[in-house]
């Protein structure tokens, strides 16, 4: 029996999604008409078309050209605000949000243009339908530290409203050592700290993430297997993991979903994560990435409500708000 009436019902949170790749193309190409961009596009079909990514750069390349359309808070306002139905339609309960400033002020959209209008839609989805949701600043690791901490600077009016630091952006060649000095400002602040290590990055920049950014989270990890030392580590640890399986395959990290570690990691007691990533552009959201472990992965029923389980102890969620959705899991897995 199939599992997806289990996976649409269960209450889920998700740890690893990126605002600015959940932009669909059908939004895309309105706003660039609204604005006047110039797109080399001429229909919603061509932009799919582009979707077939050689690696994480070409795939970084359509993100940043697709994210030149959102210029007032309106634009930023329908882009969360998109999302967060999509929450509603999947029983994602709770989501932990990523967003790239530098994409946005690197072209003169402020904070004050892109927080509102975030902020309004998280608003308005709590106020009407109980949707839990919080923001992670992430900062570019292409970029240099000192436009990292220009970030923060800017971000402080805002500091309430933000749960955590983020590390992403193209890995390769970009260890996260180089990132110290801006993660212990953004602890110094009150934020929490995550990290993109070991996509298409060595394990060594998982140990990097831990040891110099002091992450509590590592975003994608999957190349950890690769060091035995450090998946023991992780296990023992219980450092959680946020996989994006339909991203790992769309970018190549894996030949193909068959060939994808996360049950593996998830059986070695690794406290692993499901998640959408950039779902506009990897062609799924998060149900679909557990439909794909079903279908690719064998995944089982038990492995699937333990997934789930994960999400919410992963999640920067009060304790005994952890314990009441896992009580609900539960319950409605039995």
């Amino acid at each position: 029996m199939s599992l997806d009436p289990l996976i649409r019902s269960l209450p889920k949170a998700e740890l690893h999604l990126h605002i600015e790749g959940t932009l669909e193309p059908e939004l895309m190409m309105a706003l660039a008409a609204r604005h006047g961009v110039a797109l080399p596009y001429d229909s919603v079909e061509a932009v799919r078309a582009a979707y077939d990514f050689a690696d994480l750069q070409s795939f970084l390349d359509l993100y940043y050209l697709g994210a030149s359309v959102l210029r007032d808070e309106d634009d930023f306002y329908r882009l969360m605000r998109a999302y967060l139905e999509r929450c509603r339609e999947e029983r994602i309960v709770h989501a932990e949000i990523m967003l790239d400033p530098q994409t946005h002020t690197a072209r003169g959209v402020g904070f004050d243009v892109f927080m509102p209008g975030f902020l309004r839609a998280m608003d308005d989805a709590r106020a009407e339908w109980g949707q839990s949701s919080l923001l992670i600043l992430s900062v570019l690791r292409d970029q240099s530290e000192q436009s990292a901490l220009e970030t923060l600077r800017q971000a402080e009016p805002w500091l309430e409203r933000l749960m955590a630091v983020g590390l992403d952006s193209a890995e390769v060649g970009h260890p996260p050592e180089q990132f110290r000095r801006a993660f212990a400002a953004a602890r110094a602040k009150g934020l929490r700290a995550v990290a993109h290590a070991g996509e298409e990055g060595p394990p060594a920049y998982i140990r990097g993430a831990l040891d110099a950014l002091g992450a509590e989270r590592i975003d994608h990890g999957v190349r950890c297997l690769e060091d035995a030392a450090l998946t023991d580590e992780l296990a023992r640890r219980q450092v959680p993991l946020t996989v994006c399986p339909l991203s790992n395959v769309k970018l190549r990290v894996f030949d193909s979903m068959a060939d994808h570690n996360v049950l593996e990691l998830l059986e070695r007691g690794l406290l692993v994560t499901v998640n959408a990533d950039d779902p506009s552009y990897f062609g799924g959201y998060l149900c679909d990435n557990f439909r794909a472990l079903e279908a690719d992965l064998g995944m089982t029923r038990e492995q699937l409500i333990r997934l789930v389980r994960n999400g919410f102890t992963a999640s920067f969620l009060p304790e005994a708000e952890k314990r009441r959705w896992i009580a609900v899991v539960d319950a409605a897995a039995a």
